[in-house]
C-alpha cells in the first residue's frame, strides 16, 4: 500500500473541501492517505476522515485588509516566496520521517520533492492580476513545472468552469484535466425549509466582515434564513432571531441544508461554484474584495447566466433575491474523477 500525502492551501476552506473527493478516490484505489494541513482545513478534513494520519503543515497566513486589497500583490510578496521555501524545506523533513510515495498539493507551490512523485492541483494557470499579467503567468508556470504533474479541476473544451484562468492559451507542462471536484453528490429534490442560506468563507478579516453584513440583512428581511460561518474550530449552533447560525457542518448535513434552501449566498470561490453546479442551485455570488480570481469568476458565470452576482460594497439581499430568479446553472456535470493512472506506477 502506497502512502500519499494530501496538502490543501489554507485560504478559506475551499481547497480543503475539494480535496475530499480526491481522498475518497485515492482510498477507493487502495492508497493510504495522510493529511497535511493546519487549523481550519485540518479540522475540516479530520472531521471528514477521522481515521487518517495527520501531519501538521502550517499555512501561508496571507490576509486581506478591510479595504479589500491584497496586503501586497501575490507574486511580488516577499513573504510568499519565504513561505514556499519554508514549506519546501519542511517537506524534506517530513519525507525523511515518513514513508511517503506521492505528494498531492492543492495550490501549495513549495510542496514538491524530486525523491517522490509530486502533483499540484490548481485551476489558476493564468492568474488575474491588475498589472504585469504575462510576467505573473511565467512565474506561475515556473512554479508548476517543478511538479511531475498538474491536476486541473475542470474540463478541456469550450464548455468549462474556469474560463481564461485555465483556457487562455495552450498549456506547455504535463497536466491532466480531472473534471469538476465536489464533495457533494446529486440527489433527488427535497422540500424547502429556508428562503436563504449564506455560506461564509475566506481569509480574515473579510470573512468576518461578510458574515456581519449578511447576518444584519438576513435579520431585517424576516425571511427564514440559515448561515454557515465557516469556522470548524467552533461547535455550537445558535438561533439569532429568524436566522439559524451553524459554525460548521459535515458534508452530509451541509448538503442537506443546501438542498433545503431556495437560494444560496456565498463567495465566488472556484470550489463553491463547482459545488453549486453539482447541486444545480440558484445563488448570489459575492466575491471577496480585491481577490481578482473570485471577481473574474463571478463575472464569468454571471455572463454565462449560471449565477447572479453583487459586489460586497453593494450587497443588497432583497434586490439579489429578486434578480437571482433570472439565473439558473445550465452546465451539465458528469462524474469524471478517475485517478486510476496512478496505479500504473505503483
Amino acid at each position: 500500500m502506497k502512502n500519499i500525502l494530501v496538502c490543501p492551501l489554507d485560504w478559506g476552506l475551499g481547497h480543503a473541501t475539494r480535496c475530499v473527493p480526491i481522498i475518497r478516490e485515492l482510498q477507493r484505489l487502495g492508497f493510504n492517505v495522510i493529511i497535511g494541513a493546519d487549523k481550519n482545513p485540518l479540522a475540516l478534513l479530520t472531521q471528514e476522515f477521522p481515521n487518517l494520519k495527520v501531519i501538521v503543515i502550517p499555512g501561508y497566513n496571507i490576509t486581506f485588509d478591510e479595504q479589500g486589497s491584497f496586503i501586497k500583490l501575490f507574486f511580488k510578496n516577499v513573504r510568499f516566496y519565504k513561505f514556499i521555501k519554508k514549506e519546501h524545506q519542511l517537506l524534506e523533513t517530513i519525507l525523511e520521517k515518513n514513508n511517503i510515495d506521492i505528494v498531492i498539493s492543492d495550490n501549495r507551490y513549495g510542496l514538491w520533492n524530486k525523491k517522490v512523485k509530486s502533483i499540484i492541483i490548481t485551476h489558476q494557470l493564468f492568474i488575474k492580476v491588475p498589472i504585469a499579467e504575462d510576467w505573473a503567468h511565467k512565474i506561475t508556470q515556473t512554479l508548476i513545472e517543478k511538479f511531475n504533474d498538474c491536476w486541473i479541476p475542470d474540463f478541456n473544451g469550450s464548455e468549462n468552469l474556469s474560463g481564461e484562468l485555465t483556457h487562455l492559451k495552450s498549456i506547455s507542462f504535463k497536466h491532466h484535466f480531472i473534471g469538476s471536484l465536489s464533495r457533494f453528490q446529486k440527489s433527488n429534490p427535497v422540500d424547502k425549509k429556508f428562503d436563504v442560506l449564506a455560506i461564509i468563507s475566506g481569509p480574515e478579516p473579510q470573512r468576518s466582515i461578510f458574515e456581519k453584513l449578511v447576518l444584519e440583512q438576513m435579520k431585517s428581511s424576516k425571511l427564514d434564513c440559515a448561515l454557515v460561518s465557516g469556522t470548524p474550530l467552533e461547535e455550537k449552533a445558535t438561533i439569532n432571531e429568524n436566522v439559524t447560525v451553524y459554525p460548521h457542518l459535515n458534508t452530509p448535513k451541509l448538503q442537506q441544508l443546501i438542498e433545503e434552501s431556495k437560494v444560496i449566498v456565498c463567495r465566488s470561490g472556484y470550489t463553491s461554484i463547482m459545488d453549486l453546479l453539482t447541486l444545480n442551485k440558484k445563488a448570489i455570488l459575492v466575491p471577496t474584495p480585491g481577490q481578482t480570481e473570485q471577481e473574474y469568476l463571478a463575472k464569468y458565470h454571471h455572463k454565462q447566466s449560471n449565477f447572479y452576482t453583487q459586489t460586497q460594497s453593494e450587497f443588497n439581499l432583497k434586490n439579489g433575491l429578486d434578480e437571482v430568479e433570472k439565473f439558473l446553472p445550465n452546465f451539465s456535470l458528469e462524474e469524471t474523477l478517475k485517478l486510476d493512472y496512478l496505479l500504473d506506477k505503483r
